[in-house]
């Protein structure tokens, strides 16, 4: 049985107004790389027997700088992937209400199925997401997965039996972690969205 260490990448860059990222490709900002490295220094005593993340280059550099200079198996899997939002990406909520006119309206109604064009919805993120969970719920000790804010909270939905139309009511900041454990009936889960924060040490004389 596994203890799963589900963390989201680090920051990325954000433009303003914010636009719909998706499966586009974006490397990790300085800021994401120094959350990174608070992780790597609070969980440096934590053993891990595997790392899974997903292929976007975002989650590879976290777990990358995570786990520097630690001989753990890590494999890129794209089945936790973010959701892909097809012609929504890189566009602004107000650029997706003039170009795909009512659709917005309509992923409000039907979060878990609805598909922006040429998109997947976020039930299908977390059918697939779910699978790479099960397999590695069988492996023993500790195993860092590092996906995305979507995929994550279509997780946590399922680990905490919350409707997937109420995901975003489950934070996920930049390289928030989440612990949880598998088991055949039910989820156990022990934290969500635990934040990057230098390590507390006890103060000397």
């Amino acid at each position: 049985m596994s203890t799963i260490y589900l963390m989201r990448h680090g920051a990325i860059l954000q433009r303003h107004p914010r636009r719909f990222v998706g499966q586009t490709d974006f490397p990790l900002t300085e800021e994401g790389r120094v959350q990174a490295a608070l992780w790597r220094e609070n969980l440096a005593d934590l053993p891990f027997t595997a790392a899974v993340t997903s292929d976007l280059c975002r989650c590879r550099e976290t777990a990358a700088i995570v786990l520097a200079d630690r001989d753990v198996p890590v494999r890129n899997d794209p089945r936790l992937r973010e959701i892909l939002l097809g012609g929504w990406e890189g566009l602004t909520v107000e650029e997706v209400h003039e170009r795909f006119p009512g659709a917005y309206e309509r992923r409000g109604c039907d979060l878990s199925g609805f598909r922006p064009e040429g998109g997947e919805s976020f039930a299908e993120v977390q059918q697939r997401a779910l699978a790479v969970i099960a397999e590695l719920a069988d492996l023993p000790g500790n195993v860092l997965v590092v996906a995305h804010g979507g995929v994550n909270r279509t997780i946590l939905c399922h680990a905490l039996d919350i409707p997937l139309e109420h995901l975003f009511r489950l934070g996920q900041q930049y390289c928030g972690l989440n612990i949880l454990t598998p088991l055949p009936d039910c989820w156990h889960v022990d934290a969500v969205n635990l934040a990057p924060v230098p390590p507390w040490r006890f103060p000397g004389p």
